[in-house]
């Protein structure tokens, strides 16, 4: 059924946000008598208390909304799930009519590190993996232009199949170009970038969330044979945030301007979406488009909409709305407030962030509801075993890659050649601290710090622990806490003449001010200990091959965190059987066996020092993380150099562990009876 015809007298009722609306520190909310007002108003509740019933399904039809994916646009491990808990499910259920498919922005353009393009034909990700595609139907999708104006923006629907799984990707020039603008900040690169018309991420996926709306109200007026209408959508994250706000709040309130028609209107806020949350620390903040935002989403009717948007009764004044925090646009909140169900990526961090305010920020006290009446749920990411674990084909790439050196393949059975890759590893990070041509060629886009040659240096390999860190140089990885802890443990090992120092090698892509930790790490131990100095190696930058052979070569793994939603880097770690030594939060806990797998700190304390794990007598003891994680660290060290039997069969168990998604008890089973029923 098309839309009802609007007059301009009609549309002049409903009026878009006032400029400077979300000033007022204040929201009140009016009683209404107006059924349709009412049940905007009593939304929030209703989901955050689960009232809502959950379909019957015969079969699932699921939507997996992203902003990422592994296969053609990563920035983190978001992007690894979106790719793979499809694929895992579609796999696992071959031989039912169940599936999930993915739906995604359409990025073209070359920020200097991701670069993607499309033929008309072919697209070429930015991750090196191309898909044919069929165009499908174009959308206009209304939003406001840069004069504050609503505009018809063209939508392109492409569909097309890589391992096993539909992709649906949406074109939209202006807003999924990844072109960066000039006053883009160089921390903010691919998917994330401020691009040059302008766009910044949260605008971007805003209007994503917007396109999605707009294409699922289209299959519901109009069949479309390429593309079935879901019955099931998981928004992956806060980019798909405004999800549940269009489908619940926007389409009540056409129906309430005599834009829609009820039996429509139905077909749409009765749309499952399942809010799968990664970290709460991004959540898709815009205090300076907070107006424009919401007005593009809501169009003429977002003070109607905004002025009934009660959030359920807490003890957070600052989330009274549920389309705003405080005063400021917040692209995350909606969902949390009117998702049918919230899930996060670890059962220890589903337990921090609806207990810890540090954790779960402003949404802790709405995900202790949730948590409490059991429409709330962490599920540990899986990971696909095969795809990380050291092979035969990955490693003849590499020694292709960094010729001449050479790497061996081992597995949890037969480990020797971990000792062989230490060697060649070794070799070849001197070659790149002596070598510029040899270093252009193999890291030209990594920035590397005072590397020096340890070939003459390392006398015995086998007695010499290499630790490594690779992740993102952000604070939630903890550099900072890292670099102290290396501190503090050179001062208690510089007197142990008898064992090799260890070699750090430290550094991934990200924020400058942590690279400066590690440089001046590196600095102020080579002023007062040169041997040991002079074993550290901290580099800014990514290359997959280069952290792949860290790895390969790696004891042990860095993993200082100040929060950590499920974690991946310790999977990836432990199948290489580099031993993840870590801080006790987050999925870490529910991934990491204590002396078994990987070493944990015996306590871990939030920002504001509060105990979160552990008991209270250790944390008397040692106070901070810093403490915590350099006594994990040197335990993890003297485990080494003092009973180095235990290293290896720790090494076999943690590359023997399987946290693939379809293993027995795995994560896809619980997301299926989730999918179903609504509960795991």
């Amino acid at each position: 059924m098309d839309t009802p015809h609007i007059s301009n007298s009609q549309l002049a009722v409903y009026k878009p946000l006032p400029k400077g609306f979300n000033k007022k520190n204040t929201i009140s909310f009016g009683a209404v008598n107006n059924p349709l007002l009412s049940e905007i108003q009593n939304l929030g509740r209703k989901q955050c208390l689960g009232k809502q019933e959950w379909p019957q399904l015969n079969q699932i039809n699921a939507w997996m909304i992203t902003a990422e994916t592994a296969t053609f646009m990563k920035w983190g491990g978001l992007g690894v799930v979106a790719s793979e808990l499809p694929e895992a499910f579609n796999s696992t259920f071959a031989d039912t009519p169940d599936t999930v498919s993915i739906i995604t922005p359409m990025y073209i353009g070359n920020t200097g590190k991701k670069a993607a393009s499309f033929d008309g034909k072919t697209y070429f990700g930015a991750q090196k993996n191309n898909i044919e595609l069929q165009k499908i139907l174009s959308l206009k999708v209304p939003f406001n232009g840069p004069r504050g104006t609503l505009v018809q923006n063209p939508v392109d629907v492409y569909t097309g199949t890589f391992n096993n799984v539909n992709y649906i990707f949406l074109q939209n020039e202006r807003f999924f170009s990844i072109n960066p603008h000039p006053n883009n900040n160089p921390a903010q690169d691919g998917c994330y970038i401020l691009n040059s018309q302008n766009i910044n991420e949260v605008e971007r996926f805003a209007f994503f969330s917007k396109a999605v709306y707009c294409l699922l109200k289209h299959l519901t007026q109009k069949r479309n044979p390429e593309i079935t209408m879901p019955n099931i959508l998981v928004a992956n994250d806060w980019h798909s945030g405004a999800l549940s706000g269009l489908l619940k709040y926007f389409t009540l309130a056409q129906v309430e301007a005599g834009m829609m028609e009820q039996p429509l209107a139905d077909k749409l806020k009765n749309i499952p979406v399942i809010h799968l949350a990664h970290h709460l620390g991004y959540q898709g903040w815009d205090f300076e488009h907070t107006q424009h935002i919401l007005n593009s989403l809501y169009e003429n009717l977002s003070s109607l909409v905004f002025k009934n948007s009660k959030a359920i009764k807490n003890s957070n004044p600052r989330t009274g709305s549920t389309l705003i925090v405080y005063d400021c646009y917040n692209q995350a909140s909606c969902n949390f407030h009117l998702a049918d169900r919230v899930v996060t990526v670890s059962k220890n961090y589903m337990e921090e962030v609806s207990k810890e305010l540090d954790f779960g920020l402003d949404f802790r006290d709405i995900l202790k509801i949730r948590k409490d009446h059991r429409n709330f749920f962490g599920i540990v990411n899986g990971y696909d075993k095969k795809l990380i674990s050291p092979t035969q084909s990955r490693i003849d790439k590499l020694n292709k890659y960094f010729d001449p050196f050479h790497f061996v393949f081992y597995d949890e059975k037969n480990l020797s050649g971990k000792l062989e890759n230490k060697k060649e590893f070794v070799k070849m990070l001197s070659k790149i601290a002596v070598d510029k041509t040899f270093k252009d060629k193999v890291i030209p886009l990594v920035d590397i710090y005072k590397f020096e040659d340890l070939s003459t240096s390392v006398k015995k390999i086998e007695n010499t622990p290499i630790i490594c860190a690779t992740s993102r140089l952000v604070e939630q990885k903890g550099y900072d806490i890292a670099a102290q802890s290396i501190i503090n443990l050179a001062e208690r090992f510089s007197n142990l003449k008898s064992f090799e120092p260890p070699i750090f090698i430290l550094g991934g892509a990200g924020d400058n001010n942590y690279f400066e930790y590690l440089t001046n790490l590196k600095d102020k131990i080579s002023a007062t200990n040169p041997k040991y100095g002079k074993r550290i190696f901290v580099f800014r930058g990514y290359q997959d091959d280069f952290a792949y052979s860290i790895q390969l070569a790696s004891d042990f793994y860095m993993m200082p965190c100040r929060f950590e939603p499920c974690g991946l880097t310790q999977m990836e770690a432990m199948a290489k059987g580099a031993l993840p030594v870590a801080m006790s939060t987050g999925g870490l806990v529910d991934t990491i066996e204590n002396d078994i797998d990987g070493f944990r700190t015996e306590v871990f304390f939030s920002p504001s020092k509060r105990r979160v794990y552990g008991n209270n007598l250790t944390a008397q003891r040692l106070k901070n993380n810093v403490n915590a994680y350099t006594e994990t660290l040197t335990k993890a060290l003297e485990t080494f150099y003092r009973h180095h039997n235990k290293i290896m069969q720790m090494t076999t168990n943690a590359m023997s562990k399987d946290f693939s998604w379809n293993v027995a008890n795995g994560s896809i089973y619980k997301y299926y009876q989730l999918f179903k029923t609504g509960h795991i």
